[in-house]
């Protein structure tokens, strides 16, 4: 299952290298993470990939894909589950710092898709904030993901923040990255919270060329138990 999952990765990586050769795309990024050291819950993810990609005419793509463990077995030895979100993403103006979004997620299970329409506002980006966050390397975004298409009967909505500074003192062979979502509206059972958070901050330091070591803290407050997580890994990075 791990070397057919390897595999579709490699030729993942090859295709989208070979894609960024031609005129569609004027940059973008593929980063593989994956970990096999998890702290507290043993059926998190324990592989990820994200892929980012400016298109023509103001376009921009961004997808992630989790894997996740068989519940009780060690990391990395039998991956049955996944989650994935796939944005489209279209800048208003060549200056503006708002684009509209289309998100969709799919994930394993029945009847548990669901995709997402609204907006994304990069702050670093607005003119007022721009020279203050480019003073310390950051870079941050909130994604109102307004209306919400799933199999649900309430108005759930949710606040994505994306974030990710880097630090030339250490030849920026040093991040910090990760995201904090937010859901609003959504009916829970009575020891979930209100407006339940997931988010992760990722630790990474890069070891050689594209090779990075990473350590990732992780909330997740739809668990009943067990809400914080910690996963350490390897991270491999190509950008183009």
């Amino acid at each position: 299952m791990l070397i057919r999952i390897l595999l579709c990765l490699l030729l993942l990586v090859a295709n989208f290298q070979l894609n960024a050769a031609d005129k569609n795309s004027s940059g973008g990024f593929i980063d593989v993470n994956v970990y096999p050291y998890l702290s507290d819950v043993d059926y998190d993810n324990t592989i990820t990939f994200n892929i980012g990609a400016k298109l023509k005419n103001r376009f921009s793509y961004f997808s992630l894909t989790n894997l996740g463990n068989e519940k009780g077995e060690a990391a990395l030895t039998d991956l049955n589950t996944f989650y994935t979100e796939q944005n489209i993403r279209w800048q208003m103006s060549e200056k503006s710092p708002i684009d509209l979004t289309l998100q969709m997620n799919f994930r394993s299970g029945d009847d548990n898709d669901r995709h997402r329409l609204g907006f994304r506002w990069r702050i670093n980006d607005t003119q007022i904030f721009n020279s203050a966050f480019k003073a310390i390397n950051l870079s941050w975004s909130i994604n109102f993901h307004l209306k919400q298409f799933d199999n649900v009967p309430e108005n759930v909505w949710q606040m994505e923040h994306v974030f990710r500074m880097t630090f030339p003192i250490f030849d920026n062979r040093l991040y910090l990255a990760g995201f904090i979502d937010h859901t609003f509206n959504e009916n829970l059972p009575e020891n979930v919270p209100k407006n339940p958070m997931v988010g992760e901050v990722q630790l990474g330091y890069r070891i050689i060329e594209n090779l990075f070591f990473i350590t990732e803290f992780r909330v997740n407050e739809y668990r009943r138990s067990d809400v914080n997580n910690m996963a350490v890994g390897l991270e491999y990075l190509i950008k183009w």
